[in-house]
């Protein structure tokens, strides 16, 4: 941020108040002022109260403060009027006002990480993408990978301040949040990057959280964006990772969208299609009609390949007993589990059955 165009600013309002009004930045430094010689003092003692008192007025000593917006967990910038009065209090939010324009016009002509964001939350014409990445001279066509970081309870709770440590490279990594909630990594890669490569990325932000912050956070990860324009749809695929694998793979924290498989295909059905099919699927009795046991032997089944003497092992069952428990399954439901078509059919109908319970129905 150039603080000359503070400094011009809070010169201007001088002409409309004898208080002292100017700007100080995240490490307290005094960066802009009515009163000339005050710049370059440092009021370290202020920073911590902005911290927790983002929204309002806040009165500190003898002065009033109030944070400019931003995108960090913590302030980037913030306004001070001398006194701690209604007066004081009153010029401070309107010089705010002010100072947030100003700020937001340069972040918007100037600043790499606002163009990245307004990419992915389509706020910026495609046209417009190229003219802006040549007058910020942005390579266009460089590999990025789009990281989206939620904590699995509450808010974010310095999750943004943790991963932009983690990638201080602000020329080519951007971090930013999204939401109070969600936490957005923009990553240059390198050319020939696959997805095994992005899982380590993500892996260790999720270390980096759960050891520094103690939080849980589940991370959904896009497919690669060859080229800027690109970024948009990879933020969007991070969205549905997340989405998706809180339905089908609860137990996963790092989603990739490449491995999300079938499941992207149901979560895009109409629920009304859902419905049908699980009624033509089950025609002799409900899905629900099975229990719990029956079910968990399903689940092995599928997951040691449709091998019967496999599941048997895995349940410590004998065979003939498993044998028996998939006939009782074949008249129950018309459909033989060993027969390759009909537990695709199975697998998705419980895939279906799943989706359609996370989204409350359960009929």
């Amino acid at each position: 941020m150039s603080n000359r165009l503070f400094q011009s600013v809070v010169l201007q309002m001088k002409e409309c108040t004898d208080r002292v009004i100017g700007v100080i930045d995240v490490e307290g430094s005094v960066v802009a002022c009515n009163d000339l010689p005050v710049i370059g003092e440092q009021w370290p003692n202020a920073v911590e109260a902005l911290n927790s008192e983002r929204d309002t007025a806040l009165v500190i000593g003898d002065r009033t403060f109030k944070s400019l917006s931003g995108w960090r967990a913590q302030f980037d910038y913030a306004v001070f009027v001398q006194g701690d009065d209604e007066q004081a209090k009153l010029i401070c939010n309107m010089a705010a006002v002010a100072l947030n324009g100003v700020k937001s016009y340069y972040e918007e002509k100037y600043d790499k990480a606002a163009f990245v964001k307004n990419i992915i939350s389509d706020n910026i014409l495609v046209g417009d993408i190229y003219a802006q990445a040549e007058k910020l001279h942005f390579p266009a066509d460089a590999p990025r990978a789009v990281f989206l970081v939620r904590p699995v309870e509450g808010g974010e709770n310095g999750i943004l301040d943790t991963v932009q440590a983690m990638f201080p490279n602000r020329q080519n990594d951007f971090v930013f949040s999204m939401s109070d909630n969600d936490v957005v990594l923009v990553k240059q890669i390198p050319e020939g990057s696959v997805p095994k490569d992005l899982y380590k990325i993500a892996a260790g932000i999720e270390e980096t959280i759960e050891t520094e912050l103690k939080l849980k956070v589940v991370i959904g990860i896009g497919t690669i964006a060859e080229h800027i324009r690109e970024l948009a749809r990879a933020y969007k695929e991070a969205q549905t990772a997340i989405d998706v694998g809180k339905v089908f793979e609860a137990e996963r924290s790092i989603i990739n969208y490449d491995n999300l498989g079938i499941g992207r295909l149901i979560y895009q059905l109409p629920i009304t299609l859902c419905e049908m099919f699980l009624q033509e699927v089950f025609k002799k009795n409900p899905i629900d009609a099975l229990d719990q046991e029956t079910l968990f032997t399903i689940n092995k089944f599928f997951e040691n390949n449709l091998n019967v003497s496999e599941t048997a092992r895995k349940l410590f069952v004998h065979r003939n007993t498993l044998v028996y428990r998939l006939e009782k399954i074949k008249k129950l439901t018309g459909l033989d589990l060993r027969e390759f078509d009909d537990a695709i059919t199975f697998k998705v109908a419980l895939m279906v059955k799943k989706y359609l319970t996370s989204r409350g129905i359960t009929n």
